[in-house]
């Protein structure tokens, strides 16, 4: 088997539902954070009553955790909303933004934004409407051209249908304007139904990285996801330089194959280190929390250069057999 980009920890997973209050039945799809010397996961909790808290766990090393005594005190929506997931941390300037998805009986799926400076005080950004329902923010850690940029993807109208990665604008944080479709599923691929984003992207001299997830229905019982990285042109986001063919990671371990949501990796994170390596939390079949690691370097290095055999082809064409 081609080796992962990503290296798993051995002791997966790092952060499971038994470490928390009785009532929590799962934990899954952390955003991350390393804030004054401690690691945070910002993790989604699902109670025995079915919506999804946000609790954030601490540790020192980036391996053991401890979560809160409580979940965060969540700050109120103007809508009624009625569960939450899924959060990317995207720091600027001292503020950490939490951009994640909001479900309320009025607008449906959305995108919400709370902000905060010290983790333990959430202040809300009300967000414009936008008349659809869409998902998969995050929010770039710089202004571009002097605008604020973010991933994001409109709802199909079926679970079956395809559902490609935007990205969108804006001067406020509020609205959200020129939302312009990026890269779209590729048939035949282990990214052939749905794509998202994944990290908040990370800046490099190559271009923003960003590892997205992946999905197809290849599997006789539920759908797969992998993960994949997309390099974009640091001054106009929307234009792609390279997309990688074949994933950096993907479900293979029991803890990833069997859970809530059999076989699935997610990510919402990726925290670059002082030396290079990319550390991040993940979902793991969205029932507990693992580790994988890996060189920043040989990820931007993978998504120019690395292999590109996306599709095998089963039948030749009438050149290929010498038919007249």
């Amino acid at each position: 088997m081609r080796k992962l980009i990503f290296e798993k920890f051995a002791g997966n997973p790092v952060l499971t539902a038994s470490q928390f209050p009785s009532d929590i039945m799962y934990v899954m799809n952390p955003g991350a954070i390393k804030f004054k010397g401690e690691y945070l996961l910002l993790a989604d909790a699902a109670t025995t009553s079915t919506p999804i808290v946000f609790w954030i766990a601490r540790s020192r090393d980036g391996i053991h955790f401890t979560p809160d005594p409580e979940p965060i005190a969540w700050p109120a929506h103007r809508y009624h909303e009625t569960c939450v997931f899924d959060i990317r941390v995207t720091e600027m300037e001292g503020v950490y933004y939490l951009m994640y998805c909001s479900m309320t009986v009025e607008r449906g799926v959305a995108l919400g934004l709370v902000k905060t400076t010290d983790f333990v005080h959430f202040e809300r950004i009300h967000q414009a409407d936008v008349g659809y329902e869409f998902r998969n923010g995050a929010l770039f850690p710089e202004k571009i051209n002097g605008r604020y940029v973010r991933f994001d993807r409109p709802m199909p109208k079926n679970i079956e249908e395809q559902a490609g990665m935007c990205i969108s604008y804006s001067d406020d944080l509020i609205h959200w304007d020129h939302t312009t479709a990026l890269m779209q599923p590729r048939q035949g691929c282990w990214d052939s139904l749905k794509i998202g984003a994944g990290a908040v992207p990370i800046k490099t001299e190559a271009g923003w990285l960003e590892i997205y997830h992946g999905v197809d229905n290849s599997s006789t019982n539920d759908y797969i996801y992998r993960l994949g990285t997309v390099l974009l042109d640091l001054h106009d986001p929307s234009k792609i330089i390279a997309r990688a063919e074949l994933p950096v990671m993907w479900p293979e371990y029991q803890y990833e194959l069997c859970g809530r949501c059999s076989n699935v990796v997610f990510t919402a994170n990726a925290l670059v280190e002082d030396d290079g390596t990319v550390r991040m939390y993940y979902g793991c079949a969205d029932t507990c929390i693992g580790l994988a690691t890996a060189r920043l370097d040989e990820l931007v290095d993978f998504t120019l250069h690395g292999e590109n055999t996306r599709i095998r082809t089963f039948f030749r064409t009438e050149k290929e057999t010498g038919a007249n």
